[in-house]
């Protein structure tokens, strides 16, 4: 999946990805970044 890293300041690819939901009740998913190794974060499906 594929979602922005904020560090590198483009869209990348993301590893270890795991499905939450947030405390709204909307689910998210939760990686980290290919390349730099910071925590990625996408709001959806």
């Amino acid at each position: 999946m594929e979602a922005y890293c904020v560090k590198c300041k483009s869209k990348r690819e993301m590893k270890d990805e795991k499905k939450v939901t947030m405390k709204n009740g909307k689910p998210a998913t939760q990686g980290i970044c290919t390349v730099c190794g910071t925590k990625m974060f996408k709001i959806g499906k």
